[in-house]
């Protein structure tokens, strides 16, 4: 197949109909396309025919690709097909995003904001770690390759990937796999790499989102690798006087010419990099704005704790409880009432102490209307407390149903004060706090617990729900270490895992795995009670989490019992 860009628009290639052209560089082009099989468009990457050349390149493109395929990683944009066509040029059909890229992000608004720039280090980091615990390599992270959809981050183009068993360097048909603008020295010496090489890419990316320029500037390709062998790029606090002069230690360490003086992993140098950012950051992404208020991280809450809302007024708000509370009532929300708060002697009627009588003494006081509404008001305040008494005692009786989705291709149960968040086509989640959960799960391994530690220390009763993912790489038939391997892709956290049970679930057949996620930097730990449930085309997981030893009571027996899946 000859590939010419514009000529490809409304023809057939590897059974995808071309639309349109959504991006190019020097490697492939990637075009909005139909895949007609399923009705849905993907983004279809037709990489250079130059490239197929390469026998060992295209063996490996395939390989990497179909593994990057298998990662279970919200971050990581999901690949459907990678392959050869029938002329032998490599294409990748993955999912299209309807959304900005970073370098465009950067390019109309300039440097960003320390708020939203931490939400995207944190994810992009995330995903890096989750594909070097595959012993993948990205080799190619720049802003292009970032894609924003609101406030959720794709890293894509994981098409160049690399085994980390390989070395670096150029192809046969002598052409670089990277970009030099973001290329580690190591890459440039053509030596063995690693995932931290992934992590020097990731912090040119930072100096760049948070100054628009690149570290090193240079007029041609070989100054511009020299540089990156050699030179010291100017300190990020020097350039924006907002940042603290920590973050230039931070910098510098993430930017070593040694892959060895780096950090260990991208989450734990997108973490020392938010240490070192003074202050919460007051700018987030504009889709989070609510009308009327002001929106806010906590101080120490993470890149994925998500906005607060602080009224206007500068009233003092009260402790966060969840997306759906209501007001917060407390001691200083009402009148302060005391021990002679009351109605004092004088006040129904009765003379002070020593005072002469105003009636003679013979005569009996008739009593007066004051005592009689004071009564009745008294009366009307406990009939209106039983009432909430009742309807409160009867709240957790109240239980609602969640409603089938492409995330969660089910129906179930769950408490009527709950809250539900599907995110997007990923996973679904039933909580109390069901926002600050789903921006635990979304984050994957390596995630900030500290917001869910507050409300464990707070309110234990109230962390706990559901949360629901369909996998490729979970297998109801699989033992206890299997499990573990799996989960800790998937979900946030340490997972200790017990000995699997067949058992049920609602109206299937299920494999259960009782166990626990716990935050290793915080100890916060949430046991949970998950099932596997065996299905086409891909494997569910439903799982009951709680702030308990032991999630094994009547709430889970229920959601357990009411599980329909689609």
């Amino acid at each position: 197949m000859q590939l010419n860009e514009r000529s490809l628009i409304g023809q057939e290639v590897a059974g995808y109909y071309i639309e349109d052209i959504v991006g190019k560089g020097g490697m492939a082009v990637v075009y909005l396309a139909l895949d007609p099989r399923l009705s849905r468009r993907v983004a279809l990457k037709i990489l250079n025919p130059v490239l197929s050349v390469d026998d060992r390149f295209r063996q490996r493109f395939i390989l990497e690709s179909r593994t990057v395929a298998s990662i279970e990683h919200p971050n990581i944009i999901p690949i459907y097909e990678a392959n050869a066509d029938a002329d032998g040029v490599l294409y990748i059909a993955m999912r299209y995003v309807d959304g900005l890229d970073l370098r465009r992000l950067i390019y109309d608004r300039g440097p960003l904001p320390i708020g939203q720039a931490n939400q995207i280090f944190a994810q992009v980091a995330a995903a890096l770690d989750a594909a070097h615990a595959h012993d993948l390599i990205h080799r190619d992270v720049k802003p292009a390759n970032i894609l924003l959809a609101d406030n959720h981050v794709y890293l894509t183009d994981f098409g160049i990937t690399k085994h980390r068993s390989s070395i670096s360097g150029l192809t046969q048909t002598d052409q670089f796999i990277g970009t030099p603008r973001y290329m580690s020295p190591e890459q440039i010496n053509k030596e063995h790499i690693d995932g931290r090489c992934d992590q020097y890419a990731l912090a040119c990316v930072v100096y760049e989102s948070l100054t628009a320029r690149l570290p090193f500037q240079r007029e041609n390709d070989i100054a511009l690798l020299w540089a990156h062998l050699a030179e010291q790029p100017v300190p990020l606090s020097q350039l924006r006087p907002d940042l603290p002069p920590q973050i230039d230690a931070v910098m510098m360490r993430a930017l070593a010419k040694s892959p060895e003086q780096r950090y260990a992993t991208c989450t734990e140098f997108v973490n020392a990099l938010r240490d070192a950012i003074s202050g919460p950051s007051h700018e987030v992404f504009p889709s989070d704005l609510a009308a009327g208020s002001h929106l806010v991280p906590r101080p120490g809450a993470s890149p994925h704790s998500g906005p607060h809302a602080v009224p206007r007024s500068g009233a003092h708000a009260a402790p966060h409880s969840g997306p759906h509370s209501g007001p917060h009532s407390g001691p200083s929300s009402g009148p302060h009432s005391g021990p002679h708060s009351g109605p004092g002697p004088a006040a129904f009627g009765q003379p002070p102490v020593g005072a002469p009588p105003t009636q003679p003494s013979g005569r009996k006081k008739r009593p007066g209307r004051v005592p009689i509404v004071a009564a009745t008001l008294v009366a009307a305040v406990a009939a209106l407390a039983l009432v909430a008494f009742t309807i409160m005692s009867h709240r957790g009786d109240t239980w609602s149903r969640y409603q089938t989705s492409t995330a969660a291709p089910l129906t179930f149960d769950y408490p009527g004060d709950w809250a539900v968040r599907t995110h997007r086509d990923l996973f679904a989640v039933a909580s109390p706090h069901a926002q600050e959960f789903e921006s635990l799960f979304v984050a994957g391994p390596g995630a900030d617990w500290s917001t869910i530690s507050q409300i464990v220390a707070d309110d234990p009763e109230s962390a706990s729900g559901v949360y629901v993912q369909t996998s490729d790489t979970l297998d109801a038939g699989g033992d206890s270490e299997q499990m573990k391997a799996k989960m800790e892709v998937l979900l946030p956290g340490e997972v200790d895992l017990g000995k699997p049970v067949q058992d049920q679930a609602g109206n299937s057949p299920a494999t259960r795995f009782d166990g626990s996620l716990r935050d290793p930097e915080s100890g916060t730990r949430l046991a949970f009670v998950s099932y596997v449930i065996d299905r086409e085309p891909k494997t569910m997981l439903v799982m009951y989490f709680c702030a308990k030893t032991t999630c094994d009571n009547a709430t889970q027996t229920r959601i357990r019992q009411s599980v329909h899946v689609s």
